[in-house]
């Protein structure tokens, strides 16, 4: 079991100081440097005994560099990490995330003509309307970053694309091409306990995948048209590529699977009796499993969210969100199930249904900020909570507080599989 490493801190602090140097050397120009360097250590609060008592222990050091050119501008951005609880840091997997070396942005943006932007290599995409809660982004994810207590940022994994944005006048059009499939960084069972199908499992159960991995052939495209109507943003998507996370597994092999998967959605968002509302819905078509009678591939879906932001007080923000999955061809998912013998007591239900609320409250000049975030859904009964407080000490300084919270009445639910990686986590970080 590995425990508190005080040459982790003062790795920590030899990094800090060294890039607040380089800030110091090349601020002003064309080029300008951003980052910061932090500490976060963290603790189960559940005995799990597939996974270590610490989950967190870790120093992270982001340096963003922005270069502006008169034809186009430049963007690099990384970490440099030194992760105690990693078994291996040595060996790099940008993909993955896995190793001391982390690059998040690796850039080039151009405007070959006055209508048309252009940005090529590696960045963070995002777009839709809900919170915490992703309908049309089907950019890649990191949910183990998240779920063990890391800073919010990195549940927004990289992908290597091509992204275009078209102005045309009538409405505005994005693109984003991923010439090899970019995948969540999933629960692998590294670092969280999940529910393999069977049992629970962990460090004892790694899970393994078969990933689409050729470039060009196995790719990812993604399109966004969007306009404004008034005071509201109207927009559709599309998407064609793959199930972001595991969504079949090989019988043969016993190896988990990215299916083949389509989605078409659209998202309306605007100002409503004084605060913020927003609706969103999605078709997949799960391609590879079009009948629904193939229990080893995820079933198409309806997926839909409506949600509602407001400040009562100054300083005082409340979102509450309803969101719905169901699944298209129950019926022929139970009886494939049925035929085969397999148990239906863990199967899904047809509809899911999930609620969530966030309170954020800023006080002190706004340097003092308490946030939580909750999730419960009734019909899996399972909840997830996600309270931190954060502490502005200084224009440079500031320490964090955190913790998630899993609970639920069943091992084999999205929240409740992870009831066992429920952990509290603290973490400062020094800005340059």
């Amino acid at each position: 079991m590995k425990h508190f490493n005080f040459r982790v801190f003062a790795a920590w602090i030899v990094l800090g100081n060294l890039f607040g140097a380089m800030h110091s050397a090349i601020a002003g120009g064309d080029i300008e440097l951003h980052g910061f360097s932090e500490y976060r250590f963290g603790m189960r609060i559940e005995s799990d005994p597939f996974e270590d008592d610490i989950s967190l222990n870790e120093i992270r050091t982001q340096a963003d560099v922005m270069w502006y050119g008169e034809v186009f501008t430049a963007q690099l951005k990384g970490d440099l990490i030194y992760d105690d609880q990693a078994d291996d840091q040595d060996d790099i997997d940008l993909e993955t995330g896995h190793g001391f070396i982390d690059l998040r942005q690796a850039n080039i943006i151009f405007s070959p003509v006055s209508w048309m932007d252009i940005k090529l290599g590696r960045q963070v995409l995002t777009w839709g309307t809900g919170d915490l809660v992703f309908i049309n982004d089907l950019f890649p994810k990191d949910w183990q970053s998240f779920f063990l207590g890391r800073d919010t940022e990195y549940l927004k994994a990289p992908s290597d694309a091509l992204f275009f944005s078209f102005f045309p006048g009538v409405f505005n059009v994005d693109i984003a091409y991923t010439p090899r499939f970019d995948a969540d960084r999933h629960i692998t069972g590294e670092r969280i306990s999940y529910w393999n199908g069977m049992e629970l499992a962990g460090q004892n159960d790694i899970l393994i995948t078969d990933r689409p991995n050729e470039w060009f052939k196995e790719d990812e495209i993604a399109t966004r048209f969007y306009r404004n109507l008034g005071a509201f943003e109207v927009a559709g998507y599309t998407y064609f590529g793959y199930w972001k996370s595991p969504g079949g597994v090989d019988p043969s092999t016993g190896h988990m699977l990215f299916p083949e998967l389509s989605v078409y959605g659209m998202s309306i968002r605007g100002p409503v009796a004084g605060g913020i509302a927003h609706l969103e819905a999605g078709y997949y078509d799960s391609r590879e499993d079009p009948d629904g009678n193939d229990p080893f591939i995820n079933n198409s879906e309806i997926r839909a969210l409506i949600g509602y932001e407001w400040e009562p007080v100054k300083d005082v923000t409340i979102g509450v969100q309803y969101y719905l999955e169901r699944m298209i061809d129950y019926d022929a998912y139970t009886a494939a199930l049925r035929a085969m013998n397999m148990p239906l007591d863990s199967s899904r239900d047809e509809d899911r249904h999930t609620v969530t609320a966030r309170l954020t409250w800023m006080t002190l000049n706004q340097n003092l900020i308490f946030n939580c975030f909750t999730r419960y859904s009734p019909s899996d009964e399972d909840v997830y909570v996600k309270p931190e407080i954060t502490y502005k000490v200084t224009d440079r300084w500031q320490a964090t507080i955190g913790g998630d919270v899993f609970s639920g009445s069943t091992d084999y639910t999205f929240l409740g599989q992870f009831q066992n990686n429920s952990n509290i986590h603290a973490g400062v970080r020094y800005s340059f």
